[in-house]
């Protein structure tokens, strides 16, 4: 059982009033809210989000739910991938994990990785482990992949056998590293990193570092990043323009201006091969039986702001690969999306 009580999250160094930050952890409620619908719409099935996020809410526009739709769906196949690609011998990190519920929806699956690492503000964090505690079908499951009694709880954390989630500031790396080593990270194992919409709120020198610091630390490995791309042009104006009147500023925006440079950002930071399609792409690549499924949902009247929509996010993937798990680099992660 989990026994442990709930205690006050010392205040870290950067505070509840940093307007940016509190911004930023807004995000997570957002793609929380949007996940939410989408699954009651019958989008994609998550029975376990409804334990973090209450309530259906107020209807979203058709366009929003098929974007989170190709998000989930296009992230989730390369994630996938890798692990079987591994046997499950490997580790995912997930970097401003928020609600996220891949690490439940991988045990239903039998496609749990040696261990499952969230990282977060603490805020997120408390509030996380709270559901947590508190819901049996999300601790059950960390429960049964547990083999001894008692499980390392309190408001910053809660580490297990399989899942473990930290409270951590993506911006101090020696700290990052130092969290996670104390909960067991192994840097011999194949390692995915998964970032969504994370890297974009860093500025370029802090983002750097933690890529760099990913890249070298682990010989196999992969990162996967899903945020916006083509931000220079009209559509992208107005998109960063909505988000500063929420004070939510993009400092990693530079980034973000073409498939080129957000490739470029990981091969300057020590990433062997990388990749990136827009979720234009993405989409329409994924396997069209279930797209024509979704698309009989709801009527899409702006198939035009759906297409400016998909052309404005990206998934980019980079990785290092000593152990020659691909034969050529990396591209069989992608192929299960492709064929």
């Amino acid at each position: 059982k989990l026994k442990a009580e709930l205690v006050m999250a010392a205040r870290p160094h950067f505070t509840d009033s940093d307007t940016a930050d509190e911004a930023v952890r807004a995000t997570c409620d957002d793609a929380s809210t949007c996940k939410r619908f989408a699954t009651s719409k019958g989008y994609w099935k998550d029975p376990y989000i409804q334990y973090f996020v209450r309530s259906v809410g107020e209807r979203k526009a058709p366009e929003i739910n098929r974007g989170y739709y190709a998000r989930v769906q296009g992230v989730n196949q390369l994630l996938d991938a890798f692990i079987r690609k591994t046997q499950c011998d490997c580790q995912v990190i997930n970097l401003g994990a928020g609600l996220d519920t891949t690490f439940w929806r991988l045990k239903d699956e039998n496609l749990l990785p040696k261990k499952f690492f969230e990282v977060d503000f603490p805020a997120i964090v408390a509030r996380k482990i709270h559901n947590i505690k508190t819901k049996p079908p999300l601790s059950k499951p960390i429960v049964e992949t547990h083999s001894t009694d008692s499980l390392l709880l309190d408001s910053r954390s809660l580490d297990s056998d399989r899942y473990c989630i930290i409270a951590a500031d993506l911006r101090d790396v020696a700290n990052l590293e130092s969290k996670l080593k104390k909960f067991q990270l192994n840097t011999e194992l194949p390692t995915l990193f998964l970032s969504e919409c994370v890297l974009v709120y860093m500025t370029p020198p802090q983002s750097f570092s933690l890529l760099h610091w990913a890249a070298k630390t682990f010989h196999t490995a992969m990162f996967i990043n899903y945020e916006q791309v083509n931000m220079s042009d009209r559509f992208g104006q107005v998109m960063i323009e909505n988000l500063q009147r929420r004070q939510c500023s993009l400092t990693g925006v530079e980034a973000c201006q073409s498939l080129d440079s957000q490739k470029e950002r990981f091969l300057s930071t020590g990433w062997e091969n990388t990749d990136a399609l827009d979720m234009m792409t993405v989409y329409s690549v994924l396997p069209q039986d279930d797209v024509s499924r979704i698309e009989a949902l709801e009527f899409l009247d702006e198939k035009e702001l759906l297409q400016q929509l998909l052309q404005h996010y990206n998934i980019c993937w980079a990785s290092k690969d000593k152990l020659n798990l691909g034969k050529s680099p990396w591209s069989f992660l992608f192929v299960i999306i492709v064929v």
